[in-house]
């Protein structure tokens, strides 16, 4: 049996309703050198039978706990042996030339790991919610263009920083490259949320470059899996976890007044709402937030050793 060149992974934890609007969209694609795997995170709906049903051609994988989405990705992965790997959250539905044009650009970009798409609101289609992302000197992570209106004005295949990971192109060399330093593609220890910003860090000190493709385009029930107070919670403690695992120590040090300001209006903003779940959510992520740090502090000292390219490079390509 010929091994397809991609292997597209869905994460799914009670995510049958959104299987059922994606996985005909996968049907639907024009490229079709591809292998769908579904990872099951111990749903307690009838994902499995939906699966068997829509798809029985898709690899199943079933854990046994919820083990959160890295975790779920990450043993993905070690099954699969497609040159090219794409990841795709269960709650989107990609337009038909999707993969295509994924493909396409890591084709015309060798030196790339990655592709991102661009992803637009689910219930409002003419909506973005990422073109690429960035990542700022504040050490914030954002998506490009969220919220405006797509009149074309991010039309152009460019670099960008990073790849939403909800649906996103990898060549897997690169995911290889960045495993073999820190032990894993995604790190488990984010549980969800940030762990693409980290893998994309992680790529871009190794050297590697990431592509906007403006004709991928997939539509996306935003936190469909996992908002809420649950995004709150690990937003505010990841995006902590990735300043202290990933940004080298020059970038910290000449950034860290933005830094400091930014967090603390971050927690100035939470404290007037606390009343309202996703506030508490966010504070308890910034107060869990140090838990992380000496885990990330041995990660990081492995990640900094092994950058490859400039300190300089790196931060031309951060926003303010």
């Amino acid at each position: 049996m010929t091994t397809p060149r991609v292997d597209i992974i869905i994460p799914t934890y009670n995510g049958r309703d959104h299987l059922a609007v994606c996985l005909p969209a996968l049907a639907r694609q024009t490229y079709r050198d591809f292998h769908v795997v579904v990872v099951d995170d111990a749903s307690t709906d009838d994902t499995v039978d939906l699966v068997r049903s829509l798809m029985p051609e898709a690899t199943l994988l079933r854990l046994p706990r919820n083990s959160g989405l890295a975790v779920a990705i990450n043993r993905a992965l070690a099954s699969t042996r497609g040159e090219l790997v794409a990841f795709l959250n269960n709650d989107t539905e990609p337009e038909p030339g999707w993969l295509a044009a994924l493909v396409a650009a890591l084709d015309r970009h060798p030196d790339a790991a990655a592709v991102a798409s661009k992803l637009r609101l689910f219930d409002r289609r003419d909506v973005l919610h990422s073109a690429g992302d960035t990542y700022s000197r504040r050490g914030v992570p954002n998506s490009r263009g969220v919220w405006e209106v797509d009149r074309g004005q991010y039309d152009r295949e460019e670099e960008v920083f990073s790849a939403c990971g909800g649906a996103a192109l990898y060549r897997r060399s690169a995911l290889e490259a960045v495993a073999a330093i820190d032990g894993h593609v995604l790190d488990p220890d984010f549980f969800m949320y940030c762990e693409d910003v980290d893998l994309s860090w992680r790529l871009r000190l190794l050297g590697y470059r990431i592509i906007f493709a403006p004709d991928a385009v997939v539509y996306h029930r935003l936190s469909a899996t996992g908002g809420g107070p649950l995004a709150s919670y690990y937003v505010a403690r990841n995006t902590l976890a990735v300043l202290v695992k990933d940004v080298p120590g020059p970038i910290l040090r000449r950034n860290l007044p933005r830094i400091a300001a930014q967090q603390t209006r971050l927690l100035l903003g939470t404290l007037p709402h606390l009343r309202e779940p996703a506030a508490r959510a966010r504070l308890r992520g910034l107060l869990a937030a140090p838990v992380l740090w000496p885990r990330m502090l041995t990660k990081r000292r492995r990640i900094q050793s092994a950058r490859r390219v400039p300190v300089d490079a790196i931060e031309r390509l951060l926003t303010d």
